[in-house]
Formats: C-alpha cells, structure tokens, sequence
C-alpha cells in the first residue's frame, strides 16, 4: 500500500524548504548541457557519467520538492534515498574515475558500483516503512525498519568523496604544477568545493537540520556548473588522455 502523508508535521515549512524546486530546474538545464557534450563525444565515458551523476542530482532535489508541496509519500521517499543517499555522487565520481583512470580499470570499478547500488536499492524497495517516524514534509532515512539498509550509503559517499572531490583536487594540483593553465586549477577547485557541500549539509539533516541541506544542495550544483563552464572554456591541453582521446575525436 503506498502511503502519502498531508503536511501536518510539526516541522513548519519556510521558503528554504522550496529551494529544491530552483535546484531542480538548475539540475535539469545543467543534464541537458552535459548531454548535449556528450552526444558530440559518444565515447567520453566520462561525460555520460557525469550526466548521468547531474540527473541523479536533480531526481534527488525533485523528490524533496515533491515532499514539500505534497507531503511525504512512500514511493517518492524509496526515490529519494536511492538517488540522493546511493547516487547522490557516486555516478560523478565514475565519471572522474573514468577521466583518470585507463577504460579498462573503470570499467571494473563501474561494474562493481553498479552491482553494489542494485542490491542496496533493493533492500531499499523492500523494507518495510515506520510510519510513526514519518514527518509529513521532511525526508529521513529513519523511517525505514531495516536500519541496517542505511548502511550501505556510507561506502557510496566515501567512494564519492574520494574519486569526485578528490579527483578535482588532485586535478587542480597537476593543472597548478604545469603552470599557465589557472583556469583549470580555479575551475577543479570549484568542483572539489561544490561536490563537497551537500555532503556537508547531509550532516545537517541527519541532525534535524534540513534547511542547510537544501542551501547546500542549490550552492554546490551551481559550483560544479561553474567549474565545468570555466574549465570547458579553457583552450589548455588536458593532462588526462581520455579527455584529449575525446577533444582529438569531436575536431
């Protein structure tokens, strides 16, 4: 039975509950953008997987935006924590690991990401719900009766943390030693900043705090846009092969 609850919590809604709607169009713009990049280099696993990562992002802000002007409700919850929880970031991070690493090595490593997410969005479709946790306009994975199942999100985001923010770092320190090439450093940093904030906020709503959480969101997808667009629009010969493989194949 799919459950929906009115907006009776005593959680009040404020206009910072609504920022997800605003970073979900943002989300969206920025999908369509990376797509339209990736359409033009098929083979730049890379980029699929960083539109892929964005539309993953903007499901996740969509899911709150629902909650917040319909209330709470089963399906769009188990939607949440999949997209925000699982894939908040792990699908950017393949994609930089596919920008770093050799294909056959990503390749490996996305196999095993995508078997590891399929059986923990399993038992997130299959646990059963404790509706007495339920807040009609705040998502929380309290409320599923397998806690254990919430533990398989802290591998996801370690992953994330490691390949998404510290590859940007690692980046901007390689573009930073090659000299003359400060928009890539300046645009890494940017990614390693705007990757690293919703995380930060996470640990604000895990703390009752959601309303960071959804600044966070908004300011680190804007981030991330801002760092791509500064380092698409640098002339600067990439360091990494796969992404001169791909510039070399859209001339």
């Amino acid at each position: 039975m799919i459950t929906i609850i009115a907006q009776t919590s005593s959680v009040d809604t404020n206009l910072t509950h609504y920022l997800p709607i605003v970073t979900t169009i943002v989300a969206v713009a920025f999908t369509i953008t990376l797509y339209k990049r990736w359409k033009e280099n098929p083979s730049a696993r890379y980029l699929m997987w960083w539109t892929i990562g964005i539309a993953m992002y903007g499901v996740g802000t969509l899911t709150e935006a629902l909650t917040t002007v319909f209330g709470w409700s089963e399906p769009v919850f188990r939607a949440w924590y999949i997209s925000g929880a699982l894939l908040g970031g792990a699908p950017l991070a393949t994609g930089t690991v596919y920008l770093v690493m050799s294909k056959k090595k990503a390749d490996r490593i996305a196999t095993v990401l995508v078997t590891y997410i399929a059986i923990a969005s399993a038992f997130v479709l299959t646990t059963p719900i404790v509706n007495e946790l339920v807040e009609s306009n705040r998502l929380s994975g309290e409320v599923m009766a397998w806690s254990w199942v919430r533990l398989f999100s802290p591998l996801a985001n370690l992953y994330a943390l490691v390949f998404l923010v510290g590859g940007a770092i690692w980046s901007a320190w390689k573009y930073w030693k090659i000299g003359d090439a400060s928009s890539r450093v300046l645009g890494n940093i940017y990614i390693a900043v705007g990757a690293i904030l919703p995380g930060i906020g996470g640990s604000f709503a895990r703390a009752g705090v959601v309303e960071v959480l959804y600044v966070t969101e908004l300011i680190g997808i804007l981030l991330i846009w801002a760092g791509f667009r500064v380092i698409s629009g640098d002339r600067v010969v990439s360091v990494f092969a796969s992404q001169r493989t791909a510039a070399a194949r859209s001339e």
